[in-house]
């Protein structure tokens, strides 16, 4: 019943805001570095926020949630904030990620006791782990918003991830993370009339984080998130690195992902999204298939060949080094 409703709040608050940014002219503008044509609202994500956000309150207050996965995920609202004023005025990515870090921290302290990194082989826990931690958050929490590029292609992925993971953490709140992004994600499929912003995008990436952490003492907790999250955190640190080996600006706006390259090379957003999701869906059957046993660990590895040789034939269609 509660994600019923919460489809429904998210669809209807997407529609309020879809209106009031088109009145108030909060549009995404085209430019040589865009995927769209024509001038969108943006803000969008706001509706997953403040829908997710009730349904976190209720479970508080139902006492279905422990406390310290509350104020984990809570630790997202100067997250939302910032990007909130960044989807309006445009700030500088120093104060972006000066913010990013302190929620990041903020985080790490309310899930104090969840600091685990699992490799199935050998596990570090506590404090050791802070420092990875702490940058596979603001890591993850900016490669979503590097992602968020084309109609439906994030709100898809988190839809995708949400429920992939519910079926190896089975928390009511993965399920309704989902269905907040899903009545969004009905008015950004191509073509979007409603664009998600940093607002959506980069809290999604906080979201993803904080569950990864407290859900870290599942046998093999951590390959599972990375082939569930393969999709995106391969082809945003492969990127990355790649700009940064053909000496490029890391901080300069670019159209180089490997989903932005197939789209400029001929296939639709649409196209672009569904083969995303097959993608991401052989994954998990992978994943599901060997669960928690040893094989995860190969399964895993074989999984990150897998997205290489999915990037090397996106080369073949959109050459990386040939620029845009």
């Amino acid at each position: 019943m509660v994600e019923v409703i919460v489809l429904f709040v998210s669809a209807l608050l997407t529609v309020m805001i879809r209106h009031i940014a088109r009145k108030k002219e909060l549009l995404d503008i085209p430019n040589e570095r865009s995927s769209h044509t024509t001038p969108t609202p943006r803000g969008g994500g706001l509706a997953i926020v403040i829908t997710f956000y009730g349904a976190l309150l209720y479970f508080l207050i139902e006492q279905k949630i422990d406390p310290a996965l509350f104020w984990g995920l809570m630790s997202a609202v100067p997250i939302v904030l910032v990007s909130l004023v960044d989807d309006v005025v445009s700030l500088h990515a120093k104060t972006r990620l000066a913010v990013q870090s302190i929620a990041a921290l903020l985080a790490l302290y309310a899930l104090r006791d969840h600091l685990v990194l699992d490799f199935y082989l050998f596990r570090l826990e506590g404090y050791a782990t802070v420092p990875i931690l702490f940058l596979a958050i603001v890591w993850l929490t900016n490669l979503y918003n590097f992602l968020d590029g084309i109609d439906g292609y994030a709100g898809a992925e988190a839809v995708f991830v949400a429920w992939g993971a519910y079926l190896f953490f089975p928390s009511e709140l993965l399920l309704v993370l989902g269905f907040s992004v899903l009545g969004f994600l009905l008015f950004n499929w191509q073509k979007a009339s409603i664009f998600m912003g940093d607002v959506g995008s980069a809290f999604l990436g906080f979201v993803f984080a904080i569950f990864a952490i407290y859900f870290s003492d599942k046998p093999g907790a951590l390959w599972i998130w990375l082939v569930l999250l393969g999709l995106f955190w391969f082809d945003a640190t492969l990127t990355l690195y790649r700009r940064y080996k053909k000496g490029e600006k890391l901080l300069k706006a670019h159209k180089n992902h490997a989903y932005q390259r197939i789209v400029q090379a001929g296939f639709s957003h649409q196209k672009t999204v569904v083969w995303g999701m097959v993608i991401n869906l052989t994954g998990l059957v992978l994943l599901w298939m060997v669960d928690s046993t040893v094989w995860i660990v190969p399964i895993a590895l074989f999984w990150m060949v897998v997205l290489y040789r999915i990037v090397r034939y996106v080369d073949s269609q959109k050459d990386f080094y040939r620029g845009e």
